[in-house]
């Protein structure tokens, strides 16, 4: 989507990682907004600007100060804590702030009411798609909050989603990611057994994924992973740290709400293992590892 010049905006984008410096480009490039950046490392954001325009911030509420929309994507619950917490503190009431971070649904519903208190809205708003995805402005949007908020600025992350959708109130949309991220687990390690499997019994693995992957075994992860998991290539972006990161957060919501989760429980050790060998910056894929060692 490109928006007219009309239609241009003032955003900030606070937290310029390996999704967030590709999706604030897609806001300035695409969209045509006008976008303030900040990083908790500098040089991130200068070379953001050097790259795209727009302008740089020392802090998270200088960034958001003058902004119609703030967007965050930082790590974990307590970064989104420290940086939203400021950038709230600045922010004009009526604004809105969108979190693409993987984070609990707890500390969204918390940061949810801590905006609301000043007359802002907030929206919990993970994405997947992985760096590619991000890079190619192709990302899944998944968001809880306000509805009304929402349709404010879905056309702004239409700049860098695919598919953007309103799951809800606040934490629906972190909780759709807790099912994304179960799912792909699991495919994952099934991938991972059958291509194993398939090397074991001496077949040409690529031949076989060309097979099955016409019939009922096809997946995302089959597409995009299968052969390079076979050819022992793990550098795809989305790694084991981050991944183990949003299975606990998972977990601990099954224990909230009582869901059983085996496999996931069972994948997340398997993680673990993979970071035993020295894989915690692999991607996700390299469950295969642990299976061919």
């Amino acid at each position: 989507m490109a928006d007219t010049a009309t239609d241009s905006r003032s955003v900030a984008f606070l937290g310029l990682g390996t999704m967030g410096f590709p999706m604030a480009g897609h806001l300035a490039v695409r969209g045509g907004h006008r976008v303030t950046v900040f990083n908790r490392t500098a040089a991130k954001a200068d070379a953001w600007t050097a790259r795209f325009g727009g302008a740089g911030a020392a802090t998270p509420a200088e960034a958001a100060r003058d902004a119609e929309v703030v967007f965050l994507c930082v790590g974990g619950d307590d970064d989104v804590r420290a940086v939203a917490g400021e950038a709230i503190g600045a922010m004009k009431p009526g604004t809105i702030i969108a979190d693409h971070s993987t984070v609990s649904a707890t500390v969204s519903r918390e940061v949810a009411e801590l905006a609301r208190a000043r007359g802002l809205f907030f929206l919990d708003a993970p994405v997947s798609g992985g760096q590619a995805g991000a890079e190619n402005g192709v990302l899944t949007v998944m968001v809880g909050g306000d509805a009304d908020a929402f349709a404010r600025v879905q056309p702004l992350m239409a700049c860098y989603g695919r598919s953007v959708t309103h799951m809800g109130p606040a934490g629906a949309g972190q909780l759709t990611k807790m099912v994304n991220q179960i799912c792909i687990a699991g495919l994952l390690q099934g991938l991972a057994e059958g291509m194993a499997f398939a090397q074991k019994a001496g077949l040409d693995g690529h031949k076989v994924v060309d097979v099955i992957g016409k019939g009922a075994a096809q997946s995302w992860q089959m597409d995009n992973r299968a052969k390079t998991m076979l050819d022992g290539k793990f550098d795809f972006g989305f790694a084991v740290d981050w991944m183990r990161k949003d299975l606990g957060i998972v977990l601990d919501e099954a224990r909230n709400n009582g869901a059983t989760l085996p496999v996931t429980a069972l994948v997340d050790q398997f993680y673990a293992e993979v970071q035993g060998m020295g894989g915690n910056r692999l991607d996700t894929s390299s469950l295969m590892t642990r299976l061919t060692r």
